[in-house]
């Protein structure tokens, strides 16, 4: 990966666009970025790993977005970072713009915010032009992340080496290199394989002892399906060995214990059915006697009744064969009592008729009556004209009526329409005066509105200047008592600066012991060291005043900028208002608020106007039609009105002549009807009493013989003999009975067991029934005895079954926790086996950790002209575990010792040494990506003229096969041994950059 150019707008502390040409600064190999503190100098390498990865390295990268943006730039410049850069083969430009809170568009008030952007770019060399590829932040990342072939932390510690962090990891301990190792080269992988073995140990054993749970579980449950046959289950717990083999062994006890008792319930149980059966068979023995022997004495009991009953039932048997021959004589004795009701029916009928008929027709006979009620009615059919002129007679009145209804109505809706006709004039002119008020109050509406809003604004612009003038002043006092703060730190800084110089031979000499060398002068012996005198000022005191200082420095420079920031607000916000005090201005703006809604609400009546105007116009026209038309139909009516009334005279003299007498022809033509239909009736009656004796008279002869053949000397008799149904089946249900009674009982006297038995002692059923029931209960508690013994064996049999499969299940489950107990074991360095105590991941780590070391000696010992190497150590450090131990090889005293006793200048480059092999290391690991361009942001003022030389040519030695690096320092000495040069210079209005190349 080789940098080619870097264009920083409104980013961090510049406030428009800086430019860096890394192609003119690789020329010379080593470059320098320099610059005062606060400048910006780690702010470039920020906004590469921004343009690479979207986001800054380290805890800068916390809260991005508004925050990268430069509070030097103008409002109206958006915040960019576009990197050109080679890698792979191609040459890429990449470009990002975090999120932007702009203001908004054709100068309105307030701000929107775009969103965050991200360009890809690829050069094509055949065409000699940039080629789009995404405008995607996720797709920009996948692709930049894939051909440097490093995440963003390994990016930030590879190419851009950071300040401190490898002196800290030269010092730190095991863990803490763990950490920051874990992090770069991934090995987070073989900590989750430790995770998963841990998780795998502790779900084995919890699915073991679950197992052996169980098992016990089902060893209580046979304990209690077996009773107290075998011997007590022995004391278990889950997890103890041998646990299947031991309750296996108690269940197989069990099972033959069980079957034992079995089998003597079996034996039981046998007896017991024999004895049952005998004593069943013994009582139906005694009940078949018994049965008999009542049977025949309740024969005896029936014959003797039947005796009792024999007149009877010859009485019974005589009154049957009477009733059998009046049988023969019912047809005629039934034909007559018919005739005899339909007489009397057709008598009274006649008799009912006659009373509603007139008293010159009450005597006459059947044909007189027919002969008057067709006279009736050839009456009725005579008055079909009267009712014709009846009704059209009603009809000419109705119409009369309605014409003089219509005449009313007319009259009314004439003289309404005058009468509002009449008012016409001054209501057009009252709706017209209304219409052109309203038009007036629109035209100031307009006015208004166009005063109001720069009067608005005014106010607003006014409120805005009220409000930055009080901030203003509150920031101009901020701003000095920040100044008087940075300025007591600086001199607090510069005092105990001064005192520490003063005593910096106690500080060395505090470091010195007998037989090592000084680290000024390099004798081994130290006769009069330094001592520290009282109020003495150490290095740590030293950097906290410093770093108080830098922090209100800082504060004092964002006062500054805030004030200036505020100040510009406020000259626009005069401008905006001039000098008129915002309650004037409020006042006017409210009063044109008020012109402006009093002119609109008067502009807002025109419409309804100009609509009752529109519908009052209407309204005249419908008027003076509707009048036209009353006028036209009374004209129409008079002639029709003189036509109806001769109809009418003409149909009154008809209908006068067919009433005779009668109000109405409707009345007249019902009282003929009634009367022929009285007539009728009674002719129809007459007839029908006359038939109906007819008929009588013939069935009195019929009947009278019939009897006589029959045997009966009256009608009377016979009717007397008759039985109805119910008497009949009643009589005959009685004779069947006794009948069927006495052969029952001549069946039962006859039958040879019943004769037998009745010989016979009487019958004891119960005493059989109870030596019975004794022999059946001793078979029921046989057989509930056999049954639980059985239940007994299938629960032991099935509990067993259940068990064994268990222990089956069980013995691959428990092989493989073991199994997995011991790799968890090994790989989390607990284990016997494993004597150093390392972890998987630091075992793997330790040997990254050897190559870092290999790769980092190589330079060390060229910067420290031969004297150290580094070498990886496994032993262990205190009670923790072994793995990560890193020591120094001091060749000068051929002693291997803690790389935390080396000097400040020795941490320095040992540090820079192994962040050098590390990066080589990651970047091996990483894939082999070349990295043409490296950044070292390191402490170099620690270092003496010699050993800076001997840092610089190393760092010179990474330039082979065109690798350049840069340096960020602000060491003096360094700007006149490095000549290209990029230096950073920062300002009121924002830092500026100014680059020089090798020449």
């Amino acid at each position: 990966m080789r940098l080619h150019q870097l264009d920083i707008t409104a980013f961090g502390p510049f406030g428009d666009t800086q430019q860096v040409d890394f192609d003119e600064l690789s020329a010379a190999g080593l470059f320098l970025l320099h610059g005062p503190t606060g400048a910006g100098k780690t702010s470039v390498l920020d906004a590469v790993c921004y343009a690479l990865y979207g986001a800054v390295p380290g805890a800068r990268q916390s809260g991005q977005g508004q925050s990268l943006r430069s509070d030097h730039a103008a409002p109206r410049i958006r915040t960019e970072v576009r990197l050109r850069l080679s890698v792979a083969g191609r040459r890429l430009e990449i470009t990002r713009q975090p999120p932007w809170q702009r203001p908004k568009k054709n100068g309105r008030p307030g701000t929107t915010v775009d969103k965050a952007q991200s360009f890809l770019r690829e050069y094509d060399g055949a065409t000699g032009s940039w080629k789009d590829l995404s405008r995607s932040h996720q797709e920009i990342g996948e692709e930049i992340t894939q051909l440097l072939g490093m995440s963003r932390e390994q990016f930030c510690q590879v190419v851009l080496l950071p300040q401190g962090d490898f002196a800290r990891f030269l010092r730190a301990d095991a863990e803490a290199r763990g950490k920051l190792l874990g992090r770069l080269f991934d090995t987070q992988r073989f900590a989750e394989a430790e995770k998963r073995l841990a998780e795998r140990r502790r779900a084995t054993e919890a699915q073991v002892r679950e197992g052996d749970a169980e098992l016990l579980a089902d060893a209580h449950r046979m304990q209690q399906a077996a009773g107290d046959g075998p011997p007590p289950l022995p004391e278990l717990a889950p997890g103890d060995p041998g646990l299947a083999e031991s309750v296996l062994t108690w269940a197989a006890v069990a099972r033959s214990t069980a079957r034992e008792r079995l089998t003597v319930a079996h034996c039981a149980r046998t007896a017991a059915g024999s004895a049952r059966t005998t004593a069943e068979r013994r009582l139906d023995e005694v009940r078949e006697r018994a049965r008999l022997q009542r049977r025949f004495t309740e024969a005896r009991e029936r014959a003797a009744l039947l005796q009792e009953r024999a007149g009877a039932h010859r009485e019974a048997q005589a009154r049957m064969e009477r009733a059998r021959k009046a049988e023969t004589v019912a047809p005629a004795l039934e034909l007559r009592a018919s005739a005899e009701a339909e007489h009397r029916s057709a008598a009274t009928a006649e008799a009912r008729a006659r009373t509603r008929l007139p008293e010159a027709c009450a005597d006459a006979g059947a044909a007189g009556l027919a002969v008057a009620a067709r006279r009736a009615a050839e009456e009725l059919g005579g008055l079909k004209s009267a009712r014709r002129a009846e009704r059209r007679l009603a009809e000419l009145t109705a119409e009369r009526t309605g014409l003089d209804r219509e005449e009313r109505a007319d009259d009314a809706v004439r003289r309404d329409a005058e009468d509002w006709l009449a008012a016409w004039e001054e209501t057009r002119a009252d709706l017209q005066g209304r219409i052109d008020a309203a038009q007036q109050d629109a035209g100031r509406a307009e006015q208004f509105a166009a005063r109001r809003e720069p009067a608005h604004q005014r106010l607003e612009a006014a409120h805005r200047r009220d409000d930055l003038a009080r901030d203003t002043e509150a920031a101009r006092e901020r701003a000095l008592a920040s100044r008087d703060r940075a300025t007591t730190a600086r001199e607090h800084w510069l005092d105990l600066k001064e005192q520490r110089l003063k005593g910096i031979a106690a500080e060395l000499a505090a470091g010195l012991a007998d037989g090592e060398p000084c680290a000024v002068c390099g004798a081994v012996e130290h006769p009069a060291p330094a001592r520290k005198v009282a109020g003495h000022v150490d290095r740590e005191t030293e950097e906290r005043a410093l770093a108080t200082h830098r922090e209100a420095e800082q504060e004092h420079t964002e006062d500054e900028r805030t004030l200036g920031r505020l100040r510009e607000a406020l000259a626009a916000a005069t401008a905006a208002a001039g000098d008129t005090p915002t309650g004037q201005l409020a006042e006017e703006a409210q009063e044109l608020d008020r012109l402006h809604r009093a002119a609109r609400e008067g502009a807002g009546r025109l419409h309804a106007a100009q609509e009752e105007l529109r519908a009052a116009e209407q309204e005249r026209e419908r008027r003076v039609a509707a009048r036209q038309q009353a006028a036209l139909r009374t004209a129409a009516r008079v002639s029709g009105r003189d036509a109806l009334d001769r109809e009418r005279t003409a149909a009154e003299a008809e209908l006068t002549r067919s009433l005779d007498g009668f109000p109405s022809v409707s009345e007249r033509a019902a009282h003929l009807e009634r009367r022929a239909a009285l007539l009728t009736g009674a002719a129809e009656a007459a007839r029908a009493a006359e038939d109906a004796a007819g008929r009588l008279k013939d069935a009195d002869a019929r009947l009278a013989d019939a009897a006589f053949r029959a045997g009966f000397d009256t009608p009377e008799a016979v009717a007397a003999a008759l039985l109805d149904d119910t008497a009949h089946r009643q009589l005959q249900r009685r004779l069947d009975a006794w009948q069927q009674e006495d052969a029952a009982v001549r069946a039962m006297l006859a039958e040879p067991d019943t004769a037998a038995a009745a010989q016979q002692p009487p019958a004891d059923p119960e005493g059989a029934e109870r030596a019975a029931g004794a022999a059946a209960r001793r078979l029921q508690e046989a057989v509930s005895a056999h049954d639980a013994e059985a239940r007994r064996c299938a629960e032991l049999d099935r509990l067993s079954a259940r068990a064994t499969a268990s222990a089956r299940r069980l013995a691959p489950l428990r092989e493989e926790h073991d199994r997995v107990a011991r790799m968890a074991s090994l790989t989390a360095g607990t284990s016997a086996d494993n004597d150093r105590r390392m972890r998987l991941e630091s075992y793997v780590l330790a040997a990254r950790l050897e190559q870092v070391a290999a790769a980092a000696t190589v330079r060390l010992q060229r910067m420290s002209a031969g004297r150290y190497t580094l070498v990886h150590s496994d032993d262990r450090s205190g009670r923790g575990r072994s793995g990560l131990g890193l020591h120094v090889v001091d060749a000068w005293t051929g002693r291997e010792r803690d790389t935390a006793t080396l000097s400040g200048g020795e941490t320095f480059f040992a540090s820079l040494a192994l962040a050098l092999g590390l990066a080589d290391v990651v970047t091996d690991e990483a894939g082999g990506v070349r990295l043409d361009t490296l950044f070292i942001d390191e402490g170099f003022g620690s270092l003496d003229d010699q050993t800076l030389d001997e840092v610089l040519d190393v760092l010179d030695s990474l330039r082979e096969r065109d690798r350049s690096v840069g340096i960020v320092s602000h060491v003096a000495d360094l700007r006149r041994r490095v000549h290209a040069q990029v230096e950073v210079v920062k300002g009121r209005t924002g830092s500026l950059v100014r680059q020089r190349g090798a020449g």
